[in-house]
């Protein structure tokens, strides 16, 4: 009989600042298969479940599949989307079995409507359904709030190395790989954790500059070193969660070697601890954003990021403070996107190509974060239905949609509206509506860094902008009430080291 294994991936992100739920539409909008259709959908991509495919297919284990679905981070994920589809996860689990493993592709940070751990949850379920002795490998984002329980309910724990995501498929295959050593009995996988007490690493994580590049350096080498470790993952966090289980943390995924995994967890958790006040890039306001790019003149892009209105933050992605800025004083051929506006999309389609509208645009969500809506008279430049395929190394093949979209014309600024808030991480996006970023002289972006991976190599520029929306990085306008405390930086330490220890 074939090995028989139970796939799943059900990710999402949550922003509790947020008070946009997300519901069942928003995993079906941007990517959702289900049953027979996820395996033929996913293969190849540059998708974690891409990875668990290539290793079950080439090991001849018989996959089970379930649910492949991600929503742009949001608020609180309602229970009619757990309903929708943890139900139809633990349906199949509990009529197919039993099952001899189980590959599960989670993020790391979901938080219910009732204020749970999503993910700890749903994992948690399916144990109780697969029982104590299949093994379960878990792969996580690089900004998982990790629960310390789930190593108690996952032989396997293994994140993202790289931010932005471009080792997703490699990820995939590197659990898929660790479990195959568990059925063929080479070995008695475990992953330990070590919890931080902070808010998030400096500037998310990103690890193509310090101080995480040389934190990931360390865990390669003490990886390399060590035959008994399979794999070594320093989460970076995510600091938009009102949650217990908040902090970066370092999961050691190892072969019986509990004692040797402990001490090099300590280590690395020591070095993170060490660098938790490394100074970021620097940050400008929209009045100098747009100063910026009404003097830029090279022949490639400049690049701008609002990180403040970042959908892959949870922000609302309809902030208007830069746009309004760029419109008024950042000069001519420029593109932005994505606003996310329902209703301008719709008055778009309305009116068709080539005509003029007169709307409201952005700043609906909350105009206390990132300026109420701009009046403005806009040119219908193209419609599509928000489908496109990432052509980046960021989701390579994998083909998601914003909703309906169109692409408004503004005096000299092209702006991409949709209708689901979409991180404009990929040049697919604006393709998709006949738009490319590669010629326009500015390009400015609702992203923080993912945008990096393919806007890089064409950019002459890069400049971050906060722009005053619901993920900017002034964490003094959030409160938070169930964190642990104290905590860094909003607390003062008690003491000299991450422990509390003089």
């Amino acid at each position: 009989m074939p090995t028989k294994v139970l796939l799943a991936q059900f990710m999402h992100e949550t922003n509790t600042f947020s008070h946009r739920e997300t519901d069942t539409p928003a995993f079906r909008g941007f990517y959702c298969y289900e049953g027979p259709a996820l395996i033929p959908a996913l293969r190849g991509t540059a998708n974690e479940v891409a990875g668990f495919v290539d290793v079950a297919e080439a090991e001849g284990w018989e996959l089970v599949p379930t649910v492949a679905t991600f929503a742009t981070p949001g608020g609180a994920v309602s229970d009619r989307a757990w309903t929708d589809f943890v139900g139809t996860i633990l349906r199949i689990a509990r009529e197919q079995g039993p099952f001899d493993a189980v590959l599960l592709s989670l993020h790391g940070a979901m938080v219910r409507a009732d204020g749970r751990d999503g993910d700890a949850l749903l994992l948690h379920e399916l144990r109780q359904i697969v029982g104590p002795d299949c093994p379960i490998a878990v792969t996580l984002d690089l900004h998982a709030n990790l629960a310390p329980q789930m190593a108690k309910d996952a032989e396997i724990l293994m994140s993202y190395k790289t931010f932005p995501h471009i080792d997703m498929r490699d990820t995939g295959a590197k659990a898929a790989r660790a479990l195959a050593e568990i059925l063929r009995g080479q070995a008695a996988l475990q992953t330990g954790i070590r919890k931080l007490p902070m808010l998030t690493l400096p500037e998310g994580g990103r690890t193509d500059r310090e101080p995480m590049e040389g934190l990931q350096k360390l865990a390669r080498r003490l990886e390399a070193d060590a035959p008994e470790i399979c794999d070594i993952s320093i989460n970076a966090g995510f600091s938009l969660a009102d949650v217990p289980e908040i902090g970066p943390s370092v999961t050691v995924c190892h072969r019986d070697a509990p004692e040797r995994a402990a001490r090099i967890a300590e280590q690395i958790a020591e070095a993170m601890w060490q660098v938790r006040d490394e100074t970021g890039e620097p940050i400008l306001t929209p009045t100098e954003a747009a100063e910026l790019a009404r003097t830029h003149a090279e022949n490639a892009p400049l690049v701008l990021a609002d990180l403040s209105d970042n959908p892959g933050d949870g922000a609302y992605a309809d902030a208007t403070e830069v746009l309004g800025a760029l419109i008024e004083k950042g000069g001519d051929n420029i593109l932005l996107g994505a606003l996310c506006d329902p209703d301008a999309v719709v008055q778009a389609q309305h009116a068709g190509v080539g005509a003029q509208v007169a709307l409201p645009l952005g700043g609906h969500s909350a105009p206390e974060f990132g300026g109420a809506p701009l009046k403005v008279t806009a040119e219908v430049r193209a419609l599509s239905d928000g489908t496109f395929i990432c052509d980046g190394p960021m989701w390579n093949g994998v083909t998601q949609s914003c909703g309906a979209a169109a692409l408004l014309r503004i005096e000299d600024v092209d702006v991409l509206v949709s209708s689901i808030p979409t991180q404009a991480l990929d040049m697919g996006i604006f393709r998709a509506l006949g738009a490319e970023p590669t010629r326009y002289r500015v390009v400015a972006l609702k992203s923080v860094q993912h945008f990096r991976a393919a806007y890089t190599p064409y950019a002459a520029r890069i400049a971050l902008v906060d722009g005053g929306g619901l993920a900017s990085p002034r964490s003094g306008r959030r409160t938070y009430a169930r964190i642990p405390r104290p905590i860094h930086p909003l607390d003062e330490w008690p003491g000299t080291d991450f422990t509390g220890h003089k």
